[in-house]
């Protein structure tokens, strides 16, 4: 099934290279020295996939070149019937089933591979078999775009974004409603997704703010913050109630973020930062306003919440720390058991179940791990039966894959840090060339224990691969993330050198042979880290990065509002105080070869900052070697560029390291005669 499922979603949509006849024995042996590229450029068969409420449909993302589309087929016999698909840059950020047979579809714009999606506020619906597609709120349904048949009574220049899909109700959902201005106010209303008729439920009194209903619609908190960026949660008994203030982190105070509440709505249940350590989840009884914690680990934060099937009712959590697992509130409870008994049926796997039919007897059950990019199974409860339905990357072996395990170790001020470190299959682990990958972001941001695409490719070249969760980070609480704060090229730098530095005493790496690479700051990162350790690395490898801190407050798309200005100053610093720590600016402590690759059309790190660090490397007389494309954004989409960026890569990392190269371009199949 499949591969028959997988072609249903490509169809029409991304066709994927077709093999060839097998190589000759001598081509095999040359292509064992080699990194077969095309493999890991290209897309994945889905993004995400959700069972439609009675179980008829399913309903899928299928990224494409430089867009997502989103396609329904259906489960009997998985036949597709219908598409949805706006076009370049635009992509399905989210879907949700409102009705046995309609798709409400949230947007984003990304311009770039490595870009984040940013919501551009549109919301579109489709029903199941293709008709009915219309743009319900966005800056279309302004200009009449997308041949919209929807005709609101007043035409707003706004934003939707989804609050509740009200399982109960088969046409309407409950949107978040903002004007396209920069920190704008916020309000709640109820938006038919038939007619688009929206009626107002509520007006925030904060800023930016995201709401929470409770289990019966009704809209109970509104969190946001200013340009300030101090955020503020309010909290009202009912619709007819005012706001009050519950909670603001104005005198540096922890905050409660809403994530349900129980079956009868007396108690709120909140992920509660903590002035130290990660997040804890806490049970918040409205009517006496006491608060007990419910869970609380050790290390890491709650990365995904667990709800009790088509309901605002948390039932446990997902810890990201390393492996994925679960928590849950009751280990006796219905979701608990249901959940070990399929991580009983897939060990060594995570589990996660996507999306559930209305009578929670059919279930959609994604597994994954390091070595697998995923696959989806349809598991009948009735029948304690799981089938499978699609694979993500069904050309990854995960038996040839390389092993990714968790690793954790201090700073040199004694602060606690974790990362992952991805060794070549059937290696000694000791003495390899290594490859230090910091992220990018960099606030907020994890690696997590997953099918990581560049930690593959590079140790299918014979490297090890080194990611750490630097303080900064996300997932370890808000000690940890604020730890970074005004720490670029500082602190957050010297976490990646003692990692580097670990990594060589335990005998991992070969001190003579260590490279840094990374995207956007884990670009920045990487040239400020041969920079400041100039004797430690052999060469460094940046991807749309920033090396000019100073132009970040005056180039670029963050420092364009209000609280984006907040954001560069509080967590960067002032461009008097960038100086110092900007590659631009220290390209002369730089003795080792440098590969800058960048795209013109990149708003989040203007290709500018690669172009002045290329001309201070060789003002400096430092090797470096370059990869632009005028026409790619913060990321390279086009799946020919992406292979001439990663072939580049692995030449230039050969040189330093003594690594595999990329394979060559297969040949394309002879027409065929007429």
């Amino acid at each position: 099934m499949k591969h028959w499922a997988s072609a249903l979603l490509l169809a029409g949509l991304a066709a994927a290279p077709v093999a060839g006849a097998a190589d000759t024995e001598a081509n095999a042996n040359a292509a064992a020295a080699t990194v077969d590229v095309e493999a890991f450029v290209k897309p994945d068969t889905f993004t995400d996939v959700k069972l439609s409420p009675t179980g008829e449909f399913y309903a899928a993302s299928v990224p494409m070149e430089d867009e997502t589309a989103l396609v329904i087929f259906s489960r009997a016999d998985m036949k597709r019937t219908g598409v949805f698909r706006v076009g370049k840059n635009n992509h399905v950020d989210d879907f949700w089933w409102v009705s046995p047979t309609r798709v409400l579809i949230g947007m984003a714009q990304k311009l770039g591979s490595r870009d984040e999606p940013i919501s551009t506020g549109e919301l579109f619906a489709i029903n199941a078999n293709g008709t009915g597609a219309d743009v319900l709120i966005g800056y279309r349904v302004q200009s009449r775009g997308a041949g919209t048949r929807i005709q609101p009574k007043k035409v707003e220049d706004v934003a939707g974004f989804l609050v509740d899909d009200l399982p109960a109700d088969d046409k309407g959902v409950v949107i978040s409603v903002q004007q396209f201005s920069a920190d704008a106010y916020t309000r709640a209303e109820r938006l038919d997704t038939i007619t688009g008729q929206r009626n107002r439920l509520a007006i925030a009194p904060v800023r930016n703010a995201r709401y929470m209903t409770d289990n019966a619609g009704v809209v109970r908190f509104a969190l946001g913050y200013g340009t300030d960026l101090r955020r503020k949660l309010f909290y009202r008994a009912d619709e007819k109630s005012e706001w009050t203030l519950l909670g603001s982190d104005a005198q540096d105070e922890v905050m409660d973020r809403p994530i349900g509440f129980s079956a009868d709505n007396a108690v709120a249940y909140f992920e509660s930062e903590q002035k130290q350590g990660p997040d804890a989840i806490v049970a918040f009884d409205l009517a006496t306003r006491t608060r007990k914690e419910v869970l609380r680990d050790k290390t890491a934060d709650p990365e995904r919440i667990i709800y009790r099937n088509n309901t605002r009712i948390p039932v446990g959590v997902f810890f990201a720390d390393g492996k994925p697992r679960t928590v849950f509130f009751d280990n006796a409870s219905p979701e608990a058991r249901q959940y070990r008994s399929l991580e009983a049926a897939f060990p060594g796997d995570a589990v996660r179940i996507t999306s559930q039919s209305a009578d929670g007897q059919l279930a959609l059950v994604q597994v994954w791990n390091e070595r697998s990019p995923g696959d989806l199974f349809l598991f009948d409860r009735a029948n304690k039966h799981a089938s499978h339905v699609l694979s993500r990357r069904s050309w990854f072996d995960p038996a040839q894959r390389a092993p990714m395990r968790a690793v954790n170790l201090r700073a040199r001020d004694g602060l606690a840090l974790s990362g992952l470190l991805t060794t070549p299959k059937d290696s000694s682990g000791k003495s390899m060339p290594l490859v230090v990958m910091p992220h990018g972001g960099p606030f907020g941001v994890q690696d997590t224990w997953r099918f990581d695409d560049d930690a593959q490719l590079l140790a299918d070249a014979g490297y090890a691969v080194l990611q750490l969760n630097y303080r900064g980070s996300g997932g370890y609480g808000r000690a940890f993330l604020q730890a970074g704060m005004r720490e670029w090229g500082g602190k957050m730098q010297d976490d990646v050198t003692d990692a580097t530095r670990w990594a060589i005493e335990q005998g991992i790496a070969d001190p003579s042979r260590i490279c840094l690479y990374g995207a956007s700051y884990g670009a920045y990162a990487s040239l400020m880290g041969v920079a400041k350790e100039p004797a430690l690395y052999r060469c460094a490898a940046g991807y749309v990065g920033v090396y000019d801190l100073p132009m970040m407050h005056t180039t670029g798309d963050i420092q364009r509002r209000g609280s984006g200005e907040a954001y560069l100053r509080n967590w960067l610093g002032s461009p008097e105080a960038l100086d110092k720590v900007s590659p631009t600016r220290l390209a002369d402590r730089i003795k080792v070869p440098v590969f800058l690759a960048a795209g013109g059309e990149d708003q989040r790190a203007p290709i500018a900052h690669s172009e002045k660090m290329e001309r201070a490397l060789r003002q400096a007389g430092v090797p470096v070697e370059t990869l632009y494309y005028k026409t790619e954004g913060h990321g390279f989409y086009r799946e020919e560029h992406q292979r001439e960026y990663y072939t580049r890569l692995l030449a230039f990392l050969s040189k330093s390291l003594g690594g595999r190269v990329a394979a060559a371009p297969k040949a394309a199949a002879p027409a065929a005669a007429k």
